[in-house]
């Protein structure tokens, strides 16, 4: 490993616009190398590219090139990325479509594509959601009460993106569900 100026080991200071393997002064070809690092880690939003790009001193025309050429060639799919990260999140965090939006906006997706996405996720597939996770937490919310766990869960679903109707349907549910699941034993 290299050795700095002040003599401790460490990685080498980058300098904007190039990269100590490559040409000196070739920032397209630093840019290349930075998106292909990310892309290797995990797929990742045109925008996000950018943003890592511009952060690094990449000029912008260099990298609108270096990125209109990954698009090209389907290394950056905003699409691909959109679909897979609703249905990822969606299984398995439970977010509903709201949070989803949400998410994709701040990563930088822009808004066609992000309705494209969330429109996978229909509104039974979303109750269901809602349902699986209200119903694991159902029993600690019910500790002080029904007005309380009523507050909670939707606060819960809430959180998650979930609209107002649907989580006030699905915790009404759950709860009517739980009072019924009481009385069970006295019959």
């Amino acid at each position: 490993m290299p050795i700095g100026a002040s003599g401790s080991v460490g990685r080498r200071r980058v300098e904007p616009g190039g990269h100590p393997e490559d040409a000196p002064g070739d920032p397209e070809a630093f840019a290349k190398a930075i998106c292909l690092r990310l892309l290797t880690a995990a797929a990742r939003p045109r925008a996000a590219l950018a943003t890592a790009l511009r952060q690094r001193g990449i000029p912008d025309q260099v990298a609108a090139t270096v990125l209109d050429r990954f698009v090209e060639v389907g290394l950056i799919d905003d699409r691909a990325y959109a679909e897979a990260f609703v249905t990822a999140k969606h299984r398995d965090r439970a977010l509903g479509v709201t949070a989803l939006r949400s998410e994709l906006r701040r990563k930088g997706v822009d808004e066609v594509t992000v309705d494209a996405a969330v429109q996978s996720v229909d509104q039974e597939a979303e109750r269901e959601r809602a349902r699986a996770l209200i119903s694991r937490r159902v029993d600690a919310a019910m500790g002080n009460g029904v007005p309380a766990a009523r507050r909670r869960l939707v606060g819960l679903l809430a959180r998650r993106g979930y609209s107002a109707d649907i989580a006030r349907q699905v915790v009404d549910e759950a709860l009517a569900d739980y009072g019924s699941e009481d009385d069970d034993w006295l019959d």
